[in-house]
């Protein structure tokens, strides 16, 4: 559950942004997150679902000055689901399944928003 991950080049990184309703907090939507983690992991860690690995984050107030433009004071979302797939195509397929849009709907039900852009990897390195 808490061990590194590696993310083999060419994989297609999912960047899902989160922002909880009024008065939810990240430790509301802890089990919500965790299972919908879970059924991912356990249901789509194959060759045929494709899915790699991932990673939660939550936002924690720090914004930076040298890294941000045009004075941004606040996060779009709260929470950052960030997650690698062999293709777009299995990602979808996964995200249509009932199994996981079940779970997914929970977590959506204590938020105001959240969307998910895919990118392609270009690069990537270790010191």
């Amino acid at each position: 559950m808490f061990s590194p991950i590696t993310i083999p080049f060419g994989s297609k990184m999912l960047f899902n942004g989160v922002k909880l309703k009024q008065g939810i907090t990240v430790d509301d939507v802890e089990v919500a997150l965790g299972e919908m983690c879970n059924v991912v992991k356990e249901n789509y860690g194959n060759e045929n679902g494709g899915f790699i690995a991932g990673q939660v984050f939550s936002f924690s107030g720090f914004i930076s000055n040298e890294g941000s433009l045009n004075s941004v004071k606040e996060a779009d979302y709260d929470i950052a689901i960030v997650t690698y797939w062999k293709s777009f195509v299995q990602h979808e397929k996964s995200h249509a399944d009932k199994l996981f849009k079940d779970k997914f709907d929970a977590l959506a039900e204590m938020s105001t928003r959240t969307f998910e852009l895919g990118f392609d990897m270009l690069w990537q390195g270790v010191p």
